[in-house]
C-alpha cells in the first residue's frame, strides 16, 4: 500500500478534454441503458392491454422510488473510492467497493422481505383500484427478487467509476439489459415455445438480466485480489455519507411529486403538458449527469492525490465544459420548439400547456450545465452535508412555495416551472459559492469523506 502525498503539491497533470469524455460517455451509456430498456419494456407489455401496463406503471414506481433513494451506494463509493486511487491505494479503492457490495446485499435484502409484506398495501394505495393493485402486486412481488441486485449494480458502477474505469460497467450493464429485452417478449407472450407468464414474465426477465449485470460485478471484485471480509467501520462510514445523500435524494423527490399533484389539479391537458417537458428534462439531467460523474471522478482523485490546485482548475474546467454544452441543448430545444412537442402529442389543449413550461425549461438549461457540474465537482470531494443542506434549503424557500402558491393562485404551469427555475438558480448560488470559498478542497485520502463537513457551513 503506497503512502499517500501531504500537503499540495500538484501532482496531478492536465486533465484533457478528452479523458474527461472517455469517462463521461460510458457514463452517459449506463445512464441512459436502463431508461431505454424500459420504453422497451413498456412497448411490450402494453400489447397485453391497459390493465397489465397500469400495474406495470404503479409496480415499477414503487420499485424506482425505492431503489432511486440508494443511489449513494453509486455516488458516494465513488468519492471515497477516487480519493483512494488518487493516492494510488488501488486495493484500498476497490475496497470500497468490496464493503460497499456488502451494504447493498444487506440493505437489499432487507428491502426485499419489508417489499413482500407490504407490496400490497402500497400498491393498494397508490393505484386506488383493486384490479390495478393486483396486476401491481403480481408484477412487484417477483421484481422486488432484483432490488440486492439492482444495488449491487449501483456499488460496482461506484467503485469502477472511482478507479476511473468507466467501460466495464457499461458492458456489463448492456449485458444484463440485453438478455432481459431477449427474454421479455418471450417470457410476457409465450414466444417459441415458452410459457407465456404475461406481466410476471416482465418481471422474472428483469430479475435474471440484473443477476448477469450484479454477477458480473461480483466476479471483478473476487478477481481483484482485494480482501473480501466485511469492514464495519468502512461501512459506517458510507451509511454516514449515504443519510446525506437520501435526505438530498427525499428532497427532490417532495419537490417533483408536489409538483406532478398540483399540476394535475389543473387539469388532464396541464399534467400532461408538464409530463412531457419533464421527460425532457430528465433526458438533459441525464446527459449533464454524465460529465458530473466524470468530475466526481477526477476531482475526488486529485484530491486524495494532495493536489487541491488541480481539483480546483479541474472543477472550473468540467464546469466551463457542462454550461457550453447545456447552452448547447439550450438552443435545440429553442429552435425545435414548434416540431419537438408535436413528436409526443396533436391534442392542441397539451401542446398550449406545453408552450407555457417550454420557455423556462429551455432558460433554465445553462444554468442546470454549471449546477450539475458543481454538484459533481463537491461530491467528489465528499461534501455531501453540504450538498444536502443546501438542496433542502432550495426546496424549501424556492420550489414548493411556488408549487403551492400555483395551487392557491391559480398560477398553473407557468407558477410551478417558476418554482423549478427558482430552484436551480438558488441551488446555483450554492454551490458556485462553496466552490469559491475552496473549503470543500480537503485533501488527504485518509479523511472520512462525507464526515468532515457534517455542520453543511
Amino acid at each position: 500500500m503506497t503512502t499517500e502525498p501531504t500537503g499540495d503539491t500538484a501532482t496531478t497533470p492536465e486533465i484533457s478534454g478528452r479523458r474527461i469524455l472517455g469517462l463521461a460517455l460510458p457514463a452517459l451509456g449506463v445512464l441512459a441503458a436502463e431508461p431505454l430498456y424500459l420504453l422497451f419494456d413498456i412497448a411490450v407489455v402494453g400489447r397485453l392491454g391497459a390493465l397489465p401496463l397500469a400495474g406495470l406503471a404503479i409496480g415499477g414506481l414503487v420499485l424506482a422510488t425505492v431503489s432511486t433513494q440508494l443511489t449513494f451506494l453509486s455516488y458516494g463509493t465513488t468519492a471515497r473510492s477516487a480519493r483512494l486511487h488518487g493516492a494510488r491505494r488501488h486495493d484500498d479503492a476497490v475496497g470500497e467497493g468490496v464493503q460497499a457490495t456488502w451494504l447493498a446485499v444487506g440493505v437489499g435484502l432487507l428491502i426485499l422481505l419489508a417489499g413482500q409484506l407490504l407490496a400490497g398495501p402500497v400498491s393498494r394505495l397508490i393505484a386506488g383500484d383493486d384490479e390495478i393493485a393486483a396486476e401491481a402486486v403480481s408484477w412487484l412481488r417477483v421484481a422486488l427478487f432484483g432490488v440486492p441486485l439492482i444495488l449491487i449494480g449501483m456499488a460496482g458502477n461506484g467503485w469502477m467509476r472511482g478507479v476511473q474505469d468507466n467501460f466495464r460497467p457499461l458492458r456489463y450493464v448492456i449485458a444484463g439489459l440485453a438478455l432481459s429485452a431477449v427474454l421479455c417478449p418471450v417470457l410476457v407472450h409465450g414466444l417459441l415455445g415458452a410459457p407465456r407468464w404475461e406481466l410476471v414474465g416482465s418481471a422474472v426477465a428483469n430479475v435474471l438480466g440484473q443477476t448477469v449485470a450484479a454477477t458480473l460485478f461480483v466476479v471483478a471484485l473476487l478477481r481483484s485480489g482485494v480482501p473480501l471480509r466485511p469492514r464495519p467501520e468502512v461501512i459506517g462510514a458510507q451509511l454516514r455519507l449515504g443519510r446525506d445523500l437520501i435526505a438530498r435524494s427525499l428532497a427532490f423527490q417532495a419537490c417533483f411529486l408536489s409538483a406532478a399533484a398540483v399540476a394535475a389539479r389543473f387539469g388532464a391537458a396541464a399534467v400532461a403538458g408538464h409530463q412531457v417537458v419533464l421527460q425532457l428534462w430528465n433526458f438533459v439531467t441525464l446527459a449533464l449527469d454524465s460529465l458530473a460523474i466524470a468530475a466526481q471522478a477526477l476531482v475526488g482523485a486529485a484530491l486524495g492525490g494532495a493536489d487541491r490546485r488541480g481539483a480546483t482548475r479541474l472543477a472550473w474546467r468540467v464546469t466551463a465544459w457542462s454550461a457550453l454544452f447545456a447552452t448547447g441543448l439550450a438552443v435545440v430545444f429553442l429552435l425545435g420548439r414548434t416540431v419537438i412537442p408535436g413528436l409526443f402529442t396533436s391534442d392542441l389543449a397539451v401542446l398550449g400547456q406545453i408552450d407555457v413550461a417550454w420557455w423556462f425549461f429551455v432558460a433554465i438549461m445553462p444554468v442546470a450545465g454549471v449546477v450539475f457540474a458543481l454538484d459533481g465537482v463537491l461530491l467528489g470531494a465528499g461534501d455531501a452535508a453540504f450538498l444536502r443542506t443546501a438542496t433542502l434549503l432550495s426546496a424549501l424557500i424556492g420550489f414548493l412555495p411556488f408549487i403551492w402558491c400555483s395551487l392557491v393562485f391559480d398560477w398553473g404551469l407557468a407558477g410551478i416551472w417558476t418554482g423549478l427555475t427558482v430552484f436551480i438558480v438558488l441551488r446555483m448560488l450554492a454551490v458556485v459559492g462553496r466552490t469559491v470559498s475552496g473549503r470543500w478542497a480537503v485533501t488527504g485520502a485518509d479523511r472520512q469523506v462525507g464526515v468532515h463537513n457534517e455542520s453543511g457551513g
